[in-house]
């Protein structure tokens, strides 16, 4: 059998494997980066969408600039968003804030964690650059720290919501973020900055409850019907956000473009141009779909969206291969979802999904990514997806949903994480193809480059990119 060589995504690297030649490979449509990352943004704050400039609603405030209160929500580290640097998206609205009278110590940053682990210092300055550490107020968003919480009013779906104080109570409120495809949300950026980045754990609970998540439009670029998007749109429309600044990235994580201004407009435009290129069609699913973890990958909790977004172009009962570089300080997850994953195993997800259903269930923090690896689960079985990540021990990888890649791997097998994975991967995908050539055929096997970034669709079926 002839074959050539792909290059997957793993961390900062690549892991080169060998295919069939006839492996398709999935990938998303070209865009030019902009030339000069710091023209564009200047270009997005001076002409901004559906809003004054910055400058002219500081004004419009009633106060004088300098008694002014401002507050940034931000991302955390599972966003690859540009804040850092002379060409990052945060320090050319510091300095308009600052020219705008605003003052350095009244501004504050907070960082949209909704219920994920605090930041680090590393990471803040890794996010942030030395100038934003050192010189500004930075504040990690906790969801359960009732005393850092404002009550705000009720949402769409009548519970009381309560929004990150710091936030909520200055006088300038701004959301940055990246806006990309989203398993859940349709796609990322606007809204979610407040929620479920800033609100508390029973509005989390909600957002991520089955009512939710099982809605066939909680998925990868829609909108319309969106339980997620329009709770979470409600929300931040109450809570009131004056301008926001949303980026969207290729697939080498270089930006293509920066939209700034109203939280509703602009945002749509940005999900108008992500979804012209990032939305492929294809013309029949695949036994075999191998893809990765992508930067959003650096835990197995984040790695689902990977695993999801897989699901449209596998057939039924056919098999994902996903290989992720869990670089995360928790390379699993956290406490509870790991403990959740256990039940998953021992429950499988119709067990899982009915347990999370019933009266009786108390929601658990974390508890919607497994609910998500069961929809994985539930079109391919347990034996069809195979987990590759060399970061998470083989006595770990024994909760994870699936096969584990160590099972491709020698016993006492030593080298480094990449050359690992590289063996497992390899071999993971041979037990595929070779699995179903066992059953009398050759396998159909597609490559989605992007990993959790592309989003492929069947062609001659209702999509969400014509919404």
């Amino acid at each position: 059998m002839n074959r050539k060589t792909l290059s997957v995504e793993f961390g900062e690297g690549f892991l080169e494997i060998a295919v069939p030649e006839n492996c398709v490979e999935i990938t998303m449509r070209d865009m030019p980066p902009v030339n000069s990352p710091r023209e564009a943004v200047e270009e997005a704050l001076s002409s901004p969408l559906s809003s004054p400039p910055l400058e002219e609603i500081v004004r419009g405030k009633g106060k004088s600039p300098g008694e002014l209160v401002a507050a940034i929500t931000v991302s955390d580290i599972t966003r690859p968003v540009p804040y850092r640097g002379e060409e990052g998206i945060l320090i050319p609205l510091l300095v308009r804030l600052e020219k705008a009278g605003l003052r350095r110590e009244n501004i504050a940053i907070v960082i949209g964690n909704g219920m994920h682990r605090p930041s680090t210092g590393e990471e803040k300055l890794h996010m942030f650059g030395p100038e934003v550490t050192a010189g500004y107020r930075i504040v990690d968003h906790d969801c359960e720290d009732e005393g850092s919480l404002t009550c705000v009013g009720k949402s769409g779906r009548g519970r009381e919501v309560y929004v990150n104080s710091v936030f909520y109570t200055a006088d300038l409120r701004i959301a940055t973020g990246l806006v990309e495809s989203h398993f859940m949300a349709g796609v990322s950026g606007g809204r979610k900055a407040v929620c479920p980045g800033l609100v508390d754990k029973r509005t989390i609970e909600k957002f991520h409850s089955p009512e939710f998540l099982e809605s066939p439009y909680a998925d990868n670029l829609i909108l319309d019907g969106n339980p997620c998007h329009e709770e979470s749109l409600v929300i931040a429309k109450t809570v009131g956000v004056d301008f926001i600044v949303n980026v969207c990235l290729d697939k080498d994580m270089r930006l293509l473009a920066v939209f700034a201004g109203d939280l509703e407009q602009a945002h749509l435009k940005a999900y108008d141009f992500v979804k012209q290129f990032v939305s492929v069609e294809v013309d029949d699913p695949f036994d075999i779909v191998l893809t990765h973890g992508g930067y959003v990958g650096r835990n197995h909790y984040q790695a689902a969206k990977a695993a999801c977004n897989a699901l449209p172009v596998v057939k039924e009962g056919g098999v994902i291969v996903l290989v992720a570089d869990n670089r995360d300080v928790e390379p699993i997850g956290g406490p509870e979802y790991k403990t959740l994953l256990h039940l998953l195993k021992m429950q499988g997800a119709e067990g899982y999904l009915k347990l999370l259903e019933s009266p009786h269930w108390r929601f658990t923090k974390d508890q919607w990514e497994p609910e998500m690896w069961g929809k994985v689960l539930r079109k391919v079985g347990e034996e069809g997806l195979i987990y590759v990540s060399s970061n998470i021990t083989p006595a770990e990888s024994g909760i994870l949903p699936g096969l584990s890649g160590y099972r491709f791997l020698e016993e006492g097998k030593t080298g480094s994480p990449g050359k690992k994975a590289q063996v497992m991967l390899q071999r993971a995908v041979d037990f595929a193809l070779e699995r179903l050539r066992a059953r009398g055929r050759e396998a159909t096997l597609a490559f989605l480059k992007e990993g959790p970034y592309v989003i492929p669709r069947l062609k001659g079926l209702d999509s969400s990119a014509d919404l």
